[in-house]
């Protein structure tokens, strides 16, 4: 038995095809998240929303996921689900036809939650899927399987560009192909996941039994609020930045669109190498690295002439993601055999965080000014300086 535990917890092995087409289902599923904020300067203008009702729109999106995940999670840990990665795409499925026949705000809104629950559902077992596929890779493959969700996020700016300047709300319809083509791709994984649950289910039974020390607890709240702190500026940027640059600098939407896909491909960048960093230099440094490294950036950002805020705001991007995937997985060697649940407090009720930030920015900025709420944003990455009140890798593996 304990042979057949270590070819099915990965320990050996690093399966690269099961690794591509997770992170592949991940950029599926994330597409559809991103034609929300897509949506956003296309609703504004049709439906007269205020910021305000932007930022609900985004809560409802990121507190659906963020509430779930964690509670998917802890069930899959207990009863691992492979078919729940289809059926989260289908979930998705549904929201984007709501989408684009939605004709109200709260019909949009119950559109989003669909969407919101279809991410919930399929993130914690996605993320099992890359850990047990891993090998001794943990950093590595983490970063693909992230690289897959960032790059969907990502396209939230083409799709604006793209599909919903020349289409409308409408052009939502298209992203019934996009989950179909999920459902399909993510049955195959199902498959090859639901061949390895007996060693996978011994191996993580073991590892639940261990006791959570306090330091343990204390340092996955810290874990959770240097998250907080990264979703809020995230949030900041992803849904409102668009608008500071529309009004600052006079650009298109379309224009506009440009400056935050370099944001958001810049993270991807930063994904992909924030993980086989992290197996070289450590998870803590990679973090501390991340957000302080990026706090200079993020200052200036509000305050540059044009001309500057590409290169700026791509090395804000790049430098502040290189964590994205190492965070996920300090949590799951916090936590020994929870890989959902881990995964759903960091990617899901972490993340979701910005949902609460969504809302609360776009109050600030109804309130005060977009220049204000820049502003406001920018020095939130410097809370993590409190990185350095987590525990080393060498003390992580004590506990």
């Amino acid at each position: 038995m304990q042979v057949n535990v270590q070819r099915v917890a990965g320990v050996q092995t690093t399966v690269y095809h099961i690794l591509i087409a997770i992170s592949v289902g991940h950029l599926l599923n994330d597409s559809m998240q991103a034609v929300i904020p897509a949506l956003f300067p296309i609703l504004e203008k049709s439906m007269n929303l205020s910021y305000t009702e932007i930022g609900w729109i985004a809560f409802a999106l990121n507190m659906t996921s963020s509430v779930m995940q964690p509670i998917v999670g802890y069930f899959t840990d207990k009863t691992p689900s492979p078919y729940f990665l289809p059926l989260g795409m289908a979930a998705s499925l549904l929201g984007m036809c709501g989408l684009a026949f939605a004709s109200s705000f709260l019909l949009v809104l119950l559109s989003v939650l669909l969407v919101g629950l279809g991410s919930a559902i399929f993130h914690p077992e996605g993320s099992r899927v890359a850990y047990l596929a891993a090998g001794a890779k943990r950093g590595f493959a983490q970063s693909i399987y992230q690289v897959g969700g960032n790059t969907g996020n990502a396209l939230a700016p083409v799709f604006t560009a793209l599909v919903f300047v020349p289409f409308g709300q409408f052009g939502a319809i298209w992203f019934t192909g996009v989950a179909a083509i999920g459902i399909v791709l993510l049955s195959v994984v199902s498959r090859w996941y639901s061949l390895r649950l007996t060693g996978a289910k011994a191996l993580a039974k073991k590892k639940r039994n261990q006791k959570m020390h306090q330091k343990t607890l204390f340092a996955l709240l810290l874990l959770i609020f240097l998250v907080f702190a990264r979703s809020w500026y995230s949030a900041g940027i992803a849904n409102y930045y668009q608008f500071y640059l529309i009004e600052t600098y006079h650009l298109s939407i379309k224009e506009a669109q440009s400056y935050l896909f370099t944001f958001m491909l810049a993270g991807v960048i930063g994904t992909f190498f924030g993980g086989p960093l992290s197996d070289r230099i450590g998870k803590r440094n990679v973090i501390l690295l991340s957000m302080l490294g990026a706090s200079p950036f993020a200052l200036v950002l509000p305050h540059l002439s044009l001309p500057w805020v590409l290169p700026i705001i791509f090395l804000a991007g790049f430098i502040l993601s290189l964590s994205f995937s190492t965070l996920v997985i300090y949590a799951q060697e916090l936590l020994p055999g929870k890989i959902g649940t881990a995964s759903g407090l960091i990617v899901g009720l972490a993340f979701g965080m910005g949902a609460i930030g969504s809302v609360v920015l776009g109050k600030v900025a109804d309130l005060y000014s977009l220049t204000f709420l820049m502003s406001a944003c920018s020095f939130l990455p410097l809370l993590g300086l409190f990185t350095w009140m987590l525990p080393k890798d060498g003390e992580l593996k004590q506990q």
